[in-house]
């Protein structure tokens, strides 16, 4: 889909692209054949920018997703789904001063979690083995917390899946948007992140490993969601162009989870606090 991509060249936006394609123009090869076909764009710019783009491919996805507008950028997911994490944090609270507690990291094929007072200062460096992030609002709070309360910058590309999933009418927080598609979160069906404070001041209070450990699987279980997510939404947005049977991906396998929610500790927690 991202060699079919052309919104990504100043001037040209999705009318323009849709009538590239119904016009049999479906590639950039094609496109730079017949660049004078665009005469309010120019030749010179979308030659430069396909150069340049050809090039990006190897190794430079925040080429395109400084170039596309957000709803736009799953358009790379498939080319550089290889150097994806997908990342979700907990926190102490939504404002800066609040800490992260927790940070679930996930690759397509392993889980990693850090924590608070044990393991925390290890993210940043793995963070870097990745040159793109996919998040839920991300964008909006993980990035920016993480910034802070690490004080780095974070220079990963970004797919933040709330402006996308937003496109196909997908609101509600992430959680609203797993119910809308069809996830199921079964034993943590109802956790959110004030529950997620609860939980980690039960931890740190009482030294609670069950409280820890069911934090630990609900910020996993939103991190693992994010790649159910981004697949799915790639293929609904994939059947809306003239080539859909071209890149469909398969739905992923769930990966082994290495904690459980503790269904005791959770309905205790909820009566305690209710």
């Amino acid at each position: 889909m991202l060699t079919r991509t052309f919104c990504h060249i100043e001037g040209i936006g999705h009318a323009t692209e849709r009538s590239l394609w119904d016009r049999g123009i479906r590639s950039w090869d094609e496109l730079l054949s017949v660049s004078t076909l665009v005469p309010r764009v120019g030749a010179g710019i979308i030659t430069q920018t396909l150069t340049a783009s050809f090039a990006a491919l190897a190794a430079d996805p925040l080429f395109f997703t400084s170039r596309l507008a957000g709803g736009e950028v799953w358009r790379i997911f498939p080319h550089f789904r290889s150097r994806c994490a997908y990342l979700d944090i907990e926190t102490t609270g939504l404002s800066e001063t609040c800490d992260i507690t927790t940070i679930a990291l996930y690759d397509g094929e392993t889980v990693r979690t850090y924590i608070n007072g044990r393991n925390l200062d290890e993210f940043p460096a793995d963070l870097d083995r990745y040159a793109v992030l996919v998040t839920y609002n991300g964008r909006c709070f993980d990035i920016p917390m993480i910034e802070r309360y690490f004080r780095i910058k974070v220079s990963q590309a970004q797919i933040d899946l709330r402006y996308i999933l937003a496109r196909l009418g997908c609101r509600g927080g992430l959680k609203g948007c797993e119910r809308q598609l069809g996830i199921n979160r079964g034993a943590l069906d109802g956790v959110d992140g004030a529950f997620a404070v609860t939980l980690w001041r039960e931890y740190e209070r009482y030294d609670n490993q069950a409280a820890l450990e069911t934090l630990l699987a609900y910020n996993i279980e939103d991190t693992v969601n994010l790649e159910r997510l981004m697949v799915e939404v790639y293929n609904r947005f994939v059947e809306m162009t003239p080539f859909p049977e071209e890149g469909r991906l398969p739905f992923p396998p769930s990966p082994l989870i290495p904690y459980q929610p503790d269904l005791h500790i959770m309905d205790r927690l909820r009566r305690r606090y209710r």
